[in-house]
């Protein structure tokens, strides 16, 4: 005896809610991927050694060469036209400034730079060290 179940008239699918399921924990993982492969690609400067605090989240970098030019976020310009620009940065979106100065930078730069910052409106603005070695 032969009993009919209703399943044998029924043609063959593709389950989608499992291949949306494979397809996002692709998507994850290849974004988590791309997230720890990237490398900052940054003007070359050579930091001087302190201890310091780690700054999280989005920032404007100031970039002061060892040939004392400086760079507003990899964009060269001249101090009287950075300045403004980063105190807009900061009053716009309150992304504070970091200062990455090379070591053989000249001082009187790097200390005008901070001044004029401070006068401007920059709450937030600061040195970037490269940390201690101990040991």
């Amino acid at each position: 005896m032969k009993l009919a179940s209703g399943y044998e008239d029924r043609k063959a699918r593709l389950e989608m809610i499992s291949l949306m399921d494979v397809m996002f924990l692709i998507l994850v993982f290849f974004i988590y991927s791309i997230f720890s492969m990237s490398v900052h690609r940054g003007i070359k400067v050579n930091l001087p050694s302190a201890t310091g605090v780690q700054e999280k989240g989005e920032l404007t970098l100031v970039t002061l060469t060892a040939e004392n030019i400086l760079y507003l976020n990899k964009r060269p310009m001249k101090m009287d036209d950075l300045v403004p620009l980063a105190a807009g940065l900061w009053k716009d979106k309150k992304l504070p400034v970091m200062i990455s100065a090379d070591q053989k930078a000249e001082l009187g730069i790097g200390i005008e730079l901070l001044s004029k910052l401070k006068k401007s409106g920059v709450e937030r603005v600061a040195f970037q060290v490269e940390e201690k070695q101990k040991n």
